[in-house]
């Protein structure tokens, strides 16, 4: 995947999508490494190693939150509702970074808490990712050189490019479909009630999921911070849920064909375009009104009966 111009426009996103996602006042936070998270909950989905990798996985804060990089084999992680509140709707949570990092804790974990205190069953998605340098300092400068070129936004989704490009993450994604439904009994989830929300480039493996796997068949997406190119719409697209701050440096300014092309397909929709928040506002405490993306995301769900109203 490594050389092509959709891997390096993505990678130039990841390294913005650091900045541009830090809460106010906190754009001089270094990376700092960690020790790997303990993650009792998690499980190994099973396909495989990453093709070629030779660089461990590691994990850094930055911004006060949690990060992984090096990812080379996947896992999913479970947040159950207390059953007495589950609604029986399921969610894969799939962070962005632009292929290169997972930011676990702001668009993972914490997403997946939320979800869940509402009675949604959630499970943090850590796909596997393109490799990046083995010592900080240098993965740090790599990620500063590939900051610099973030003038050009990652290319236009197409699903056979997409097929290609995200193989590995794509079978992730396929196989956290098929774990979460053979387990679903076991979970109190509906089979057929099983979402997927991805953020920037969770975002675009989000969209690639739908568009391109015969497996997943997702029953509503939501595309946080992530690609509005227009695409294909299939007949049977699932509801979709769309959050976009205008000040987002990748994705505010190149239309919003998808939105379009879900509307011309008689498919649901729901856009919120929050006035400012930039790129990677997740769940950070902001004083933007982007902030109110994941309260406007479970009105939605209660809309379509994923998830039982507030009370």
């Amino acid at each position: 995947m490594r050389g092509t111009a959709m891997t390096r426009a993505w990678a130039a996103l990841a390294a913005a999508a650091m900045l541009a996602a830090a809460p106010a006042g906190a754009q001089a936070d270094r990376m700092t490494p960690i020790a790997t998270p303990a993650s009792p909950g998690a499980i190994a989905l099973g396909t495989g190693a990453l093709p070629g990798a030779t660089v461990p996985e590691s994990w850094f804060r930055q911004y006060g939150s949690i990060f992984t990089r090096n990812v080379t084999e996947a896992t999913l992680t479970p947040f159950l509702p207390d059953p007495a509140r589950a609604s029986g709707a399921a969610v894969i949570v799939a962070p962005g970074g632009g292929f290169r990092t997972l930011s676990m804790e702001n668009e993972g974990y914490d997403v997946a808490r939320a979800l869940a205190a509402r009675g949604v069953a959630a499970f943090v998605l850590k796909y596997r990712l393109n490799q990046t340098p083995r010592e900080m300092p240098a993965f740090a400068e790599a990620m500063r050189a590939m900051f610099s070129g973030t003038a050009a936004r990652p290319p236009r989704p197409d699903p056979a490019t997409m097929a290609t490009q995200l193989a590995p993450q794509l079978a992730d994604a396929e196989a956290a479909f098929a774990l979460v439904r053979r387990r679903a009994a076991e979970w109190r989830v509906d089979p057929q009630r099983i979402g997927m929300i991805g953020f920037s480039a969770g975002a675009m493996l989000t969209l690639a999921t739908t568009l391109t796997s015969a497996e997943a068949k997702p029953a509503f997406i939501a595309d946080i911070y992530g690609p509005l190119a227009a695409v294909e719409v299939p007949a049977a697209a699932p509801p979709l849920f769309v959050a976009l701050a205008a000040d987002d440096p990748f994705f505010a300014n190149g239309g919003f064909g998808l939105i379009e092309r879900w509307r011309a397909a008689q498919r649901p929709v729901e856009f919120h375009l929050y006035e400012k928040g930039g790129h990677g506002f997740g769940m950070y405490p902001k004083t933007t009104t982007s902030t109110g993306w994941f309260d406007a995301f479970a009105r939605w769900l209660t809309m379509h009966g994923m998830m039982k109203a507030a009370g």
